[in-house]
């Protein structure tokens, strides 16, 4: 293959082993995440995590599952599962999930080299160049998603100004060409809703009902809370703070999403939009119990006493 982690990527998505158990250990043992951020990745409980892959290796073992890397011809029935690890592993380097930092660069980059090289291998695949697109045009963005200080900095306040350019035109040609093929996937759609942020001049030509049209047809693909709330911050930015608050509560109650301090996040900022400062303010306060990374505890906690500060004329 001629790159030595992806041949071990590959190598672990064995067919022989469960879906749910290849990925975590792919993460946890080729992509050298800590247990922790593999279950920050699947929103589960580091214990729950630990056990599974504890199995996994036993079944490994126990099943003689060979250790060897696939051929050509089982590529296309190990592709979905290559795709989503890399995801996963520029996901963790995008939105760190420990440490002091929001950003880890290292994950992604070899993230973006491992989607590079994965496209040469296979450059007829649109889903490829759709994640590889996606990867492009999301890290575009890093160099203003921070301060000079590490504080984050929301998508809308970042100067466009600084983001790489060349990356955005690269992902985007990518991403034109994987559609002219005419088999979308899941990695397309994200590329696309990616593309209608880092192709918009300023925060006001953002196309939101398009996000939440692409969001809803990539339910199709990935029925997940996860994409549901992402929808749900793209309505309200279409129609106002109730109707994405709407769908945020019909969902609040899943309880891998109730541990999720992103979703609790999102609701704090709708509540607040909408003037019900009391409910916003408890909302941070839970996304805070959830001990978010630290880059995001301390945006949550400027959030919330600038909030109340207000709240209480301060």
């Amino acid at each position: 293959m001629g790159d030595d982690e992806l041949a071990l990527i590959f190598t672990c998505c064995h067919p022989a082993l469960d879906r749910s158990v290849r990925l975590p250990l792919t993460l946890r043992f080729v992509g050298g995440l800590t247990t922790a951020e593999v279950a920050a990745a699947f929103l589960v409980p580091e214990p729950t995590m630990a056990k599974r892959l504890v199995r996994a290796k036993h079944k490994i073992r126990q099943a003689a599952i060979p250790f060897k890397v696939p051929g050509p011809d089982d590529f296309p029935a190990r592709l979905a599962d290559v795709l989503r690890i890399i995801y996963l592993i520029f996901t963790e380097g995008h939105t760190a999930t420990s440490g002091p930092d929001l950003v880890r660069a290292d994950l992604c980059d070899t993230a973006i080299r491992l989607g590079r090289r994965l496209a040469e291998l296979m450059a007829a695949e649109p889903e490829v160049s759709g994640l590889l697109a996606l990867l492009l045009l999301t890290d575009a963005r890093r160099p203003a998603r921070v301060t000079a200080a590490g504080e984050l900095v929301l998508l809308e306040d970042q100067d466009r100004g600084r983001w790489d350019q060349a990356k955005i035109a690269e992902g985007d040609q990518l991403l034109h060409a994987a559609l002219g093929i005419g088999r979308p996937g899941p990695y397309q759609l994200w590329a696309a809703i990616a593309a209608c942020h880092s192709t918009a001049a300023s925060p006001e030509q953002t196309d939101w009902r398009q996000i939440a049209a692409l969001y809803g047809e990539l339910m199709r693909y990935e029925p997940t809370g996860v994409v549901e709330a992402n929808r749900a911050i793209a309505v309200a930015m279409a129609d106002g703070p109730a109707a994405g608050l709407a769908i945020l509560d019909s969902i609040s109650a899943h309880p891998q999403l109730r541990r999720w301090p992103q979703l609790h996040l999102a609701q704090a900022d709708l509540l607040r939009r909408l003037g019900r400062t009391q409910e916003a303010l408890a909302a941070y306060r839970t996304a805070l119990e959830l001990e978010p990374p630290l880059a995001e505890r301390d945006f949550i906690d400027r959030k919330s006493t600038r909030l109340n500060s207000s709240h209480l004329g301060i």
